[in-house]
């Protein structure tokens, strides 16, 4: 299936959906995209380099550049937005998105309990430093096959490139559509998982972690509170493996959206939620 024809397939899908903003498609590339928005270069960090104390983290907080955020910057623009092992922007995007491995210690008390006797408390989304290593050994990303991650909107790819995975910003209503077209889809009531995880991580690493396991699954993200002013009120993320994204696209001649039924009604106020948010143009 040709890039040309996915593109074409999914303004069919937009226009059931009622969605006004293309999906973004994520791969790795060894060149970096022209006019991207990504993290400057900063220190450099590993295990190794922690272990003997010669990570500096305020120094690498300097240069704090949060993957969600780039993400955010490449929507609004229609562009690409990027993280390579060199311009990181963030300890954890570096390990989410494949640039580095394994993780930093640090990281393990910064999203939980923080560091006894420091002003750093922790942001307390996992309970434990363990509770935090346990989940990054098990989503434990692959290497990265190029030297940048890059997301960009799905009409920015060649016909040389595939996205490895389809990214969808939605509010509930198109969500709606969305999941329940790739149960339709693939006939699995569990098609779609929404396990924990950063606002990369359910776009990136999970979906990589289901498609080393050969397992075709959908991830619901977007639930992280340090990424959500880095997308809109309401919305959440939908991110699809390329080979499940093009059968749902093959899906819809015979979906719901093309029968006298309930869609109708979800329609509309799939309509009514663009009107309050302005987005209805």
């Amino acid at each position: 299936m040709s890039v040309q024809s996915v593109l074409e397939e999914t303004k069919i899908f937009l226009e059931h959906l009622g969605l006004s903003e293309e999906p973004f498609g994520v791969h790795y590339d060894d060149t970096k995209p022209d006019n991207a928005f990504g993290p400057k270069p900063g220190p450099p960090i590993s295990r190794k380099l922690e272990e003997q104390g010669k990570v500096d983290i305020q120094e690498v907080f300097k240069r704090f550049s949060c993957v969600m955020g780039n993400v955010w910057l490449a929507r609004k623009k229609h562009r690409a937005a990027f993280i390579s092992p060199e311009e990181y922007g963030c300890v954890g995007g570096a390990f989410y998105c494949s640039m580095m491995k394994p993780n930093l210690r640090f990281i393990e008390h910064y999203v939980t309990t923080g560091f006894e006797g420091t002003p750093i408390h922790g942001e307390r989304y996992l309970p434990s430093p363990e509770a935090m290593r346990k989940f990054l050994d098990q989503v434990n990303p692959r290497k990265a096959p190029g030297k940048y991650c890059i997301f960009k909107p799905l009409s920015l790819f060649t016909e040389d490139e595939r996205p490895e995975f389809v990214i969808f910003f939605a509010r509930p209503e198109v969500l709606c559509g969305l999941l329940t077209h790739a149960a339709f889809t693939t006939g699995d009531v569990d098609c779609v998982a929404s396990p924990f995880g950063a606002g990369c991580t359910n776009m990136i690493s999970w979906p990589l972690y289901y498609k080393e396991k050969g397992i075709e699954k959908a991830v619901l993200g977007g639930f992280d509170p340090s990424a959500r002013k880095f997308m809109k009120t309401d919305e959440l993320t939908f991110t699809a493996p390329w080979s499940m994204y093009k059968k749902m696209l093959a899906a819809l001649p015979e979906s719901m959206f093309n029968v006298d039924g309930a869609w109708k009604e979800v329609s509309k106020k799939v309509a009514r939620s663009a009107k309050t948010w302005g987005e209805d143009k």
